[in-house]
């Protein structure tokens, strides 16, 4: 029986091979948004700013922006378990030998190193699982890939924080490079051969980008997560200047702040579903708005009771994770499903972009105006991605009706 047929036999129980992509999506997640946990701590141990920290969540993102659309065809007549598992290595290889380096200099290169790893891994991983699943289970099987990106949110990070907290920040990332090998003998063990997918030239992946408003909608995905990072990233120095936040509490937090952000993800997909991509965008860009402006009058009356922080947080947290399933959803209504997988690794690009550039403002911030600044610029970026989005919409709109089609 083929994988793919045994898949569908197990009904709804998850194939073990789709379990090891899960963990393995869960891993690579997790350590690129980790160091915000124990960003404090690993400032004071090499001796730098919590800005210039900060900056360790740039690269990695600049790398992976950069690198997954041009690894995507440089690496697209390999076999795709063998790449998985080269790739997986090299990851663990840069998370474990974070114990062995004292600079900032050396650090900053292994997250290179593991950057480029997760830049082949990840799209890979995605690409597998559509792969592999039948067509009626296609779905339901990237949801579950997803899942582990969102996991490592809600547990992922909080695990790495309490780690660092108890045995010091560098166990953070040897935490990360175990998850990676137990990803890699999962895969070992139970991911089937599977072929190479057709090659596309760099040009034809890059091909959406001359449509207005796939541009436009792929710019809405950049600035709605520069919003979301240029906070997340410097949560830690954020609450501790707003409340008084303890490494352990932080922990604490971020799970809440992870379960809120799955339970969002939902219900904007949900909103897309009932009202459509644009009322949906605009709902979760409006509330994202209004939680991060209470947040910032939080920070100018600071101290603030957690009892009033709290709830913005897991607002925040929610409206920003409702975000992408409309983004997702228009990019696919207008490149339609020739280029859609094209389209989606845009999208992921956009997403990176939008991560490192958030890292980078945020610690400029940071470092000139004070933790307080944060919210304000995050607030600032949610009608500028609105605008963007109904930008994208009027000129779908346009192209619609100039070509005799219908705009729904």
């Amino acid at each position: 029986m083929s994988a793919t047929s045994a898949s569908t036999a197990r009904g709804a129980r998850p194939a073990p091979w789709l379990c090891a992509l899960t963990l393995c999506a869960f891993a690579l997640q997790t350590d690129d948004f980790v160091i915000t946990g124990v960003l404090p701590a690993l400032a004071r141990g090499l001796t730098v700013s919590e800005a210039a920290a900060g900056q360790l969540v740039t690269a990695f993102s600049v790398v992976c922006a950069v690198a997954a659309p041009i690894a995507a065809v440089g690496t697209a007549r390999l076999p795709r378990r063998r790449l998985l598992t080269t790739t997986l290595a090299l990851f663990c290889l840069a998370n474990f030998a974070v114990p062995l380096v004292s600079s900032y200099a050396a650090l900053m290169a292994l997250r290179v190193v593991a950057a480029l790893a997760a830049a082949v891994a990840l799209p890979t991983v995605l690409a597998v699982t559509a792969q592999l699943a039948p067509p009626e289970r296609r779905g339901r099987s990237l949801a579950t890939v997803m899942a582990g990106l969102t996991g490592a949110v809600v547990i992922g990070v909080p695990a790495g924080t309490w780690t660092g907290a108890a045995l010091g920040w560098r166990a953070t990332f040897v935490l990360g490079g175990a998850l990676g090998l137990a990803a890699l003998l999962f895969l070992r063990a139970t991911l089937p051969q599977v072929p190479p997918a057709p090659a596309a030239s760099l040009a034809a992946r890059l091909r959406p980008l001359g449509r207005p408003a796939v541009l436009a909608t792929l710019l809405a995905t950049a600035v709605a997560v520069l919003g979301n990072l240029l906070l997340q990233t410097y949560l830690a120095p954020f609450l501790n200047d707003l409340s008084g936040v303890t490494p352990t509490m932080l922990g604490l937090l971020l799970a809440l702040t992870g379960v809120a952000g799955i339970a969002g993800a939902r219900a904007g997909g949900t909103l897309v579903d009932r009202w459509g991509a644009g009322a949906a965008f605009a709902t979760a860009a409006v509330v994202f708005a209004a939680a991060t402006a209470g947040l910032a009058l939080c920070g100018a009356l600071r101290p603030a009771t957690l009892a009033l922080v709290v709830p913005l947080l897991v607002i925040w947290a929610s409206a920003a994770w409702a975000m992408p399933p409309a983004l997702q959803t228009r990019v696919l209504a207008l490149t339609g499903p020739e280029h859609g997988p094209q389209a989606l690794a845009l999208t992921s690009s956009a997403v990176y972009v939008g991560a490192s550039l958030g890292g980078a403002l945020g610690g400029r911030l940071l470092a000139s105006h004070g933790p307080g600044a944060l919210p304000v610029a995050a607030a600032c970026c949610a009608p500028t991605a609105l605008l963007l989005f109904a930008t994208a919409g009027r000129r779908r709109a346009a192209a619609a009706s100039a070509a005799g089609t219908s705009t729904a």
